[in-house]
C-alpha cells in the first residue's frame, strides 16, 4: 500500500502547531473513561472537519487509551505473552497483482527459528469486500497454517461501521476526490491497525504489503535498538520509502492512532508520521543503513498504477550489522557545528566533522559496561571529501575507567594498530587481548592541516546471535 507524497507540506503546519497544545496538555494521563472512548467512536461515525476533531480530543483524558473497536478474527488468537516484535501489515484489494502472500512469506523465510519466536505478524484486511476477504483468509489459513497455530500470524479486520465518514473529505493539496477518499482511508486502515497492536509485543514494525525483507532482519533490528540504549527516540526508520520498515515502541501505538484518526482527512499516512515524530520531540530523522527491507510491488493499491520505487539502500543478506555496545563518546577535537561525536557511532547516515586534528588529539568510545570485542572497524572521510581522513592515527583499547580532571578515561591502553589510508580494521580481537574492553579510542599521532570526518565505527561483539533474540 502505497501512501508515499512528494508534495509540499506547509500549508498545514500552522494549524498542526496549534494542536501541539493539546496534544502535550493529556499526553502524559494515566487511564481513558470508558464513557469518552464511547464518545471517540460516535465522533468517528460522522461526518466533521478537524476542528471538531480538537474540540472533541481537548475533552479526552490523554492520548495513551486504545480505542473501542471490536474487531473480527479471522485467522488466528493473540496468545497471552508479550513477543518481542510485532509487524503490522494492512492489505486492500489491489486492480493489478497482489503481493501480500509474498511478502508475509518473506517475513517468515527470513527468519531464523530463534527469531520466529519473537516475532508475531499482524495482518489487517481492511477492504469491505467481505467476498474477497473470506477467499484471501483461506489462502493465508492454506499456505500459513503452522505460523497461525503457533500464533505468529493474525489476521483481523475492523467493521465498516467503524469507519468515520469518507465522502465529502476535504481536497487538500488539490487531489481529486477518489485520491482523497483512498489515503483518507488508509489513515483510518493503519489507525485501527496500530491500535490493535498495542499489547502484543514490546516493539512494532509497520509494513506494506507488497514488501521484502532481509536475512535475520530481526537480528539487525536488535543490535541497532540496544545500541541505542538510553537515548530518546519515537521512530527509527529502516526503510526511506513510505511506510516501510518504521519501528516504534508499542507504548507510543495509542497516541499515534489517535492522531491517524484525528488528521485522517489532512495528508497522507507519511506525512503525518513526520509531524507526530516531531510533536513527540524527536526533530531528525533516525535512518539506519543498510536498509533491512525492499518495496517489491510493480502495481500500486491506488487505482493499479505503476509504482516502480525502490530502496537502493536495500542489502538481502545484512547480518554484518554492527552491534555498537552503548557507550559514551568524547573527543578534543574541535567539532564544526552540530557534526558531533554521537554521529560517528551509529549506523545512521550521518559522520562526525572536526576541525584539523593536532598530534596527540582523541576521539573516545567508553562503554556503559565492559564487553568483549570481536571486530573494529573505523572509515574516515566521504566519497565527495576525500581528503578530510585521518591521515596519521592509532587504534587504542583500554580497561579500567576511571573519572579524572580531564574527564572520564581508561588507566592502560593496548595499540591494535595503525591507520592506512583514512581507515583501519582490525579482527579477532578477543583472541588478540587478554581483557574485556573498556574503551576504544583513535589517536592523531601527527599533526594534518585537512579537517577530519570520520564516517564510521563499528564494533562487533562477541555475544551470539540468540543474546540478542531472548
Amino acid at each position: 500500500m502505497r501512501c508515499f507524497r512528494k508534495r509540499s507540506m506547509f500549508p498545514f503546519l500552522g494549524f498542526l502547531i496549534t494542536f501541539l497544545l493539546f496534544f502535550n496538555l493529556y499526553m502524559d494521563d494515566g487511564y481513558v473513561l470508558e464513557a469518552e472512548k464511547r464518545q471517540l467512536g460516535e465522533t468517528l461515525m460522522h461526518p466533521g472537519n478537524s476542528e471538531r476533531y480538537v474540540h472533541t480530543f481537548r475533552d479526552l483524558s490523554n492520548f495513551s487509551g486504545t480505542i473501542n473497536v471490536t474487531y473480527r478474527y479471522l485467522a488466528g488468537i493473540p496468545l497471552p505473552r508479550k513477543k518481542y516484535l510485532t509487524i503490522g501489515l494492512s492489505s486492500v484489494k489491489r486492480k493489478k497483482g497482489n503481493y501480500l502472500l509474498e511478502t508475509i512469506k518473506s517475513i517468515f523465510d527470513q527468519s531464523s527459528y530463534e527469531e520466529l519466536k519473537e516475532i508475531v505478524v499482524v495482518v489487517h484486511l481492511a477492504d469491505f469486500d467481505l467476498a474477497w476477504c473470506e477467499n484471501l483468509v483461506q489462502e493465508i489459513t492454506r499456505k500459513f497454517a503452522h505460523h497461525i497455530i503457533a500464533g505468529r500470524l493474525l489476521v483481523i479486520q475492523a467493521p465498516e461501521e467503524y469507519y468515520p465518514s469518507l465522502d465529502g473529505l476535504k481536497r487538500n493539496y488539490n487531489d481529486p476526490e477518489d485520491r482523497v477518499r483512498f489515503r483518507s482511508k488508509q489513515n483510518v486502515d493503519y489507525a485501527f491497525l496500530l491500535n490493535f497492536c498495542t499489547n502484543l509485543s514490546h516493539f512494532y514494525m509497520m509494513l506494506e504489503d507488497d514488501v521484502r525483507c532481509s536475512r535475520n532482519f530481526l537480528t539487525g533490528l536488535k543490535k541497532v535498538i540496544t545500541s541505542r540504549e538510553g537515548s530518546y527516540w519515537v521512530m527509527l526508520e529502516f526503510s526511506k520509502l513510505g511506510y516501510i520498515g518504521k519501528l516504534y515502541h508499542s507504548r507510543d501505538l495509542p497516541r499515534l492512532a489517535h492522531f491517524l484518526l484525528m488528521f485522517y482527512q489532512e495528508m497522507p499516512c507519511d506525512w503525518l508520521l513526520i509531524h507526530f515524530r516531531g510533536l513527540l520531540a524527536q526533530k531528525d530523522v533516525i535512518r539506519f543503513k543498510p536498509s533491512l527491507f525492499q518495496h517489491m510491488g510493480y502495481y500500486s493499491s491506488y487505482k493499479g498504477a505503476e509504482n516502480k520505487l525502490k530502496d537502493d539502500d536495500f542489502e538481502e543478506d545484512s547480518i554484518d550489522i554492527p552491534d555498537n555496545p552503548p557507550a559514551s563518546l568524547y573527543t578534543n577535537i574541535n567539532v564544526f557545528e552540530n557534526y558531533d561525536a554521537t554521529k560517528a557511532y551509529s549506523t545512521v547516515d550521518e559522520y562526525f566533522w572536526g576541525k584539523p586534528p593536532s598530534t596527540g588529539d582523541f576521539f573516545l568510545i567508553i562503554f556503559n559496561k565492559s564487553t568483549k570485542i570481536s571486530r573494529i572497524k573505523i572509515v574516515t572521510g566521504t566519497e565527495d571529501r576525500q581528503q578530510d581522513v585521518l591521515h596519521h592515527g592509532a587504534l587504542e583499547v583500554g580497561q579500567k575507567s576511571v573519572d579524572t580532571k580531564q574527564g572520564r578515561q581508561c588507566t592502560s591502553y593496548i595499540t591494535l594498530g595503525e591507520f592506512k589510508g583514512g581507515s583501519i580494521e582490525v579482527t579477532n580481537v578477543d583472541h588478540k587481548i587478554g581483557f574485556d574492553i573498556e574503551c576504544v579510542r583513535l589517536v592523531v599521532t601527527a599533526s594534518q592541516k585537512e579537517w577530519l570526518i570520520i564516517r564510521t565505527i563499528s564494533l562487533w561483539t562477541t555475544q551470539p546471535v540468540s543474546q540478542f533474540i531472548n
